[in-house]
Order: C-alpha cells, then sequence, then structure tokens
C-alpha cells in the first residue's frame, strides 16, 4: 500500500509564505512525476505545479513566480514553497504521484488527503 502524506498548510496572511511538503512511503521502486494540486470552494481541482524525477518543472500561469516545486528522490518526497500568497490562492492542496512497483512495468496514480492552505488577514 502506497500512502502519500502532506504537511505544511495553515493559514497565513496575505503576502506571507508556507512550505507544503509531500512524503510518499510503501514499496515503492521509483516515482516518475510529482505534483500538487488545488481544490478552492466549489471549484475543479486544477494543477499548480509539477516535476519529474529528473528535476523539470511545469507551473501554473497564477503561481509562475511566487512558488517553488522541488523534490528529493532519496526522501520520495516533493516540496512547494508558495511566497507572496494570495487570497486565492486559499485552498485545499494534494500532493500526486505517478510511482512505479517492483518488478512491475507499469505505473500507478496515487493522492494525498489534502492540507488547507488558507490566505486571510
Amino acid at each position: 500500500q502506497v500512502q502519500l502524506v502532506e504537511s505544511g498548510g495553515g493559514l497565513v496572511q496575505p503576502g506571507g509564505s508556507l512550505r507544503l511538503s509531500c512524503a510518499a512511503s510503501g514499496s515503492i521502486f521509483s516515482i516518475n512525476t510529482m505534483g500538487w494540486y488545488r481544490q478552492a470552494p466549489g471549484k475543479q481541482r486544477v494543477l499548480v505545479a509539477q516535476i519529474t524525477r529528473g528535476g523539470s518543472t511545469n507551473y501554473a500561469d497564477s503561481v509562475k513566480g511566487r512558488f517553488t516545486i522541488s523534490r528529493d528522490n532519496a526522501k520520495n518526497t516533493v516540496y512547494l514553497q508558495m511566497n507572496s500568497l494570495k487570497p486565492e490562492d486559499t485552498a485545499v492542496y494534494y500532493c500526486n504521484a505517478d510511482w512505479l512497483p517492483y518488478m512491475d512495468y507499469r505505473s500507478f496514480d496515487v493522492w494525498g488527503q489534502g492540507t488547507l492552505v488558507t490566505v486571510s488577514p
């Protein structure tokens, strides 16, 4: 059983910063792409940022220049540094990973339980 456990969410004032972490555990041979998504109240879940195993990144236009995604392959962990936060960044943030088990060529998708980020005065 592979699990993703997120941490780092909370309440922050506009202009502030938060750092989210997501650690994968279980019988994992390798993890391909890891990413962060968010879902605001009444809206669909959307991509925030992705990072490949090799370090290539992709960001939503709304967070470019403010958020930075990174990962530690040895720890199967992905991070999201969020700076200059705005009220519109308020959402539940979900971690996602595309992982490979041992002795299997197929990859699987797994989600974390989500962590709430609230940006408010």
